[in-house]
């Protein structure tokens, strides 16, 4: 590992241009970072796997953070993840090995991901969300505050079988998500329920243990009782790809 006086950089690290790394940052072996990427201040990027420190011979898995990303101070990534173009991070973030996410995703501070886990694009982790391992979370997915996503059935134990989230859902605050469960699209968990069930798509589940509500589009918009709020995409644009010119033009171009 090559020391100086501001960070420290292991070998095989490739920087993109325009890279910028803060004070005090590690970033160990065979990590690369896209262009025009800022990694600030006490960061650790590429954090070794637990057999780093009993096997001589460890060599670090790959990981990868694309262009334009950004990693605020005191985050650690762990070695053999992949972050696509315009990553994000809040502070203190914590991001166990075996991570995969799609572009333009962004994970809040104080959250924490164990790893195993694989998120579409346009992703939106808010702070303090916990991620079990082999969840899978698809596009366009917003999972806000205190929400946690489990995975172990029959607690302690081997079985591991995380969540799946379907595409435009939204996982709102302090929800619980219970092991293997299988949220479909363009779902509205509300806030405080504990899913202990599969969910349907364009569904409103609410309430311990969750139970349907009804279907999100007779959600009825607030500025006009006459109009149904969801698929949120037609009411909301800000950060997304179709800002400017409406969820379904964006549709029409992208096919």
């Amino acid at each position: 590992m090559k020391f100086n006086n501001e960070y420290k950089i292991g070998k095989n690290v490739i920087l993109g241009k325009n890279v910028r790394i803060g004070d005090g940052t590690v970033i160990y072996d065979n990590v690369e970072i896209g262009d025009d990427s800022v990694i600030c201040n006490n960061c650790v990027i590429g954090e070794p796997l637990n057999d780093y420190y009993s096997n001589e011979e460890y060599v670090n898995p790959k990981t990868i953070i694309g262009k334009n990303s950004l990693i605020r101070s005191h985050s650690i990534i762990y070695a053999d993840s992949v972050f696509g173009d315009f990553f994000q991070t809040g502070h203190r973030v914590t991001i166990r090995e075996k991570t995969e996410m799609g572009n333009n995703c962004s994970v809040g501070t104080l959250s924490d991901i164990q790893g195993f886990a694989k998120f579409g694009n346009y992703c939106r982790l808010h702070s303090n969300v916990h991620i079990c391992q082999k969840a899978i979370i698809g596009n366009f997915v917003f999972i806000y505050p205190y929400v946690v996503l489990t995975n172990d059935p029959t607690p302690p134990s081997k079985i591991c079988i995380g969540p799946t989230i379907g595409d435009y859902s939204q996982i709102t605050t302090g929800s619980l998500i219970m092991p293997g469960i299988k949220i479909g699209e363009n779902c509205l968990i509300a806030a405080g329920s504990v899913v202990t069930k599969d969910v349907d798509d364009f569904s409103l589940v609410l309430g311990v243990p969750a139970q349907k509500k009804c279907d999100v589009r007779e959600i009825k918009s607030r500025n006009d009782k006459d109009e149904s709020y969801y698929p949120w995409m037609n009411n909301f644009e800000r950060g997304m790809p179709w800002k400017g010119i409406g969820y379904e033009e964006w549709i029409k171009i992208k096919n």
